[in-house]
């Protein structure tokens, strides 16, 4: 088994588009490779073919797409999870959200409508 390692975020704002890219290839070889997968079994696997496969372990430009099918069929969506934007709100913004929302259900009747009592 491969091991893996974080980049640092000095590392990664040094690496070029291209290194980045490679970086990525070396990452799908290895699990490949943990997972005792052929080329060719990955690329029926992900539904494209074996030399999409040794394109992008080489470091060659692929589509996002591909990436995304060949992470799928090696089950690691997972490194994609910092993709994920939550919208974090300030106590301010909560607060004024809290106080516009209702606390009680309006009457029904409207207020110049109402039906008089026969009493």
């Amino acid at each position: 088994m491969a091991l893996m390692k974080e980049f640092s975020t000095i590392e990664l704002k040094r690496m070029t588009d291209d290194l980045v890219i490679k970086a990525i290839g070396d990452y799908v070889r290895s699990i490949r490779l943990d997972k005792n997968l052929t080329q060719e079994q990955l690329g029926d696997r992900a539904s494209v073919h074996r030399t999409t496969i040794r394109d992008l372990e080489l470091g060659k430009r692929s589509s996002l797409i591909t990436l995304i099918q060949v992470l799928r069929s090696l089950d690691q969506l997972e490194t994609l999870k910092n993709f994920k934007v939550s919208q974090d709100l300030s106590p301010l913004e909560l607060a004024k959200l809290e106080m516009n929302e209702r606390k009680r259900a309006s009457r029904s009747e409207v207020a110049g409508n109402k039906k008089k009592s026969d009493w």
